[in-house]
């Protein structure tokens, strides 16, 4: 007989379920912790009413991994199912339960996240990422409503998905808008840098890699804050509660040290998205080939030095941190009207669309700059947002840089401790 806090399972799992796919993980050589597969088995079981199978495996896996609290709960949960009645979930810790809430819903997000089958589908994408640029050889995309982050490597033709790692947020979920919210960002970020391990004190686990929040986007907007880092866990623990950092992304430590070791500091795109929508690759290819013309005609208006070509591609919103559409307007005018030809180069191109906003899409490449008067090369970054006509325009433009933030902030957690980093 199935305890009576087995229903929870039962219910979480057919809530999150979709159909199946024709395939499945095994299809791809994607990197899964064990002692979640092992832990879901054991749900699964209890979910089917076989309660010694259960046992046995919980028995096995914290012997195999002791700091995994949420399969400490529903180990010891089996074991007083089988003397009393129990009505709920987390029931064998009900002296001590103010963390069992925290395990509920860390429990819903593994058994959500493993009912969520749409990943699987052949040739499947997160829709945030339109194209990722040949120096880019791999892109991470964290999806906060499912606690996942889902490391991807750029082959040249195709992305595939390398990890799929459980991973915590903030204490106040999403959204990063001022300094100790609380809030992790979301928006389209890079890796900055990899922080010393020897530096890092057992709180953030054994690596951490800090990104450029608040970027373009955020400052633009007035959002506050720095020292967002992905880093590891303490010592005595195996993974933390679903919101529970002061806005960074905590993995347990042996997701983090890969997640480490295979990211490029400076390159890798971090997608941190609220909630993940997976497409056919081929949607993906097709909404490309559109904004491939679109930044091609921008191109080409912006060599025929006819400002009134190349400013139609510019939102009346626009604003670069120093000059507003006005401003920028007759700044472009003036310089044209003193070159007798320009020629623009772009290469290394990157599109992701930039989740939790309204049609909003980040673009980077390098731009070789010639003119008859002046020459640079500069990596560039845009963002365009499609306005009311349904036309894409460029709200943002400017050289895509880090700022000294962006490497020497820390988690507002460590700030008090005045403690000095080093950085590799």
């Amino acid at each position: 007989m199935k305890p009576r806090w087995a229903k929870v399972l039962v219910l979480l799992l057919a809530s999150s379920a979709h159909a199946a796919q024709d395939s499945s993980p095994d299809d791809q050589l994607v990197r899964v912790d064990e002692s979640e597969a092992a832990l879901l088995e054991i749900l699964e079981d209890v979910g089917a009413g076989r309660l010694p199978t259960a046992v046995d495996k919980a028995e096995r896996l914290i012997q195999q991994n002791p700091k995994f609290r949420l399969a400490q709960l529903v180990h010891a949960d089996l074991l007083m199912a089988q003397d009393r009645p129990m009505n709920t979930f987390g029931g064998a810790f009900a002296d001590n339960n103010g963390g069992v809430p925290a395990l509920l819903e860390e429990a819903r997000r593994r058994l959500e996240h493993k009912q969520s089958d749409s990943r699987l589908s052949p040739g499947s994408l997160p829709d945030q990422l339109l194209h990722v640029s040949e120096s880019q050889r791999h892109v991470v995309v964290v999806d906060a409503s499912l606690s996942r982050l889902y490391l991807f490597a750029n082959n040249g033709n195709q992305l595939l998905l390398l990890s799929d790692s459980y991973v915590s947020v903030g204490k106040r979920g999403m959204q990063k808008v001022r300094e100790g919210d609380q809030r992790s960002p979301i928006g389209v970020y890079f890796v900055t840098t990899r922080l010393d391990p020897r530096d890092l004190s057992d709180f953030y686990g054994p690596a951490a890699l800090p990104i450029n929040y608040p970027n373009e986007w955020d400052r633009r907007l007035g959002r506050t804050g720095y020292g967002i880092w992905f880093h590891g866990v303490p010592s005595d623990t195996y993974s933390r509660a679903p919101f529970v950092s002061d806005g960074c992304l905590t993995l347990s430590n042996s997701d983090m040290e890969f997640l480490s070791n295979t990211v490029e500091p400076e390159s890798t795109p971090v997608v941190i998205a609220d909630r993940v929508n997976w497409v056919a690759s081929k949607q993906l290819i097709r909404q490309r080939e559109v904004l491939f013309e679109q930044l091609e005609q921008w191109r080409q208006d912006w060599e025929s030095r006819d400002i009134d070509r190349y400013a139609r591609h510019y939102s009346k919103s626009f604003h670069n941190g120093a000059y507003d559409y006005v401003r920028w307007l007759r700044h472009k005018r003036r310089v044209a009207g003193q070159k007798e030809f320009i020629k623009i180069g772009l290469d290394d191109i990157s599109i992701f669309r930039y989740p939790g906003e309204r049609e909003l899409l980040v673009v980077s490449f390098d731009q070789d700059y010639r003119s008859s008067n002046f020459n640079i090369r500069s990596r560039k970054r845009q963002y365009w947002r499609r306005d009311s006509d349904g036309v894409w325009r460029i709200v943002y433009e400017n050289r895509a840089r880090f700022l000294p933030i962006h490497f020497r902030g820390i988690p507002y957690s460590a700030r008090a401790g005045g403690k000095k980093w080093n950085y590799r």
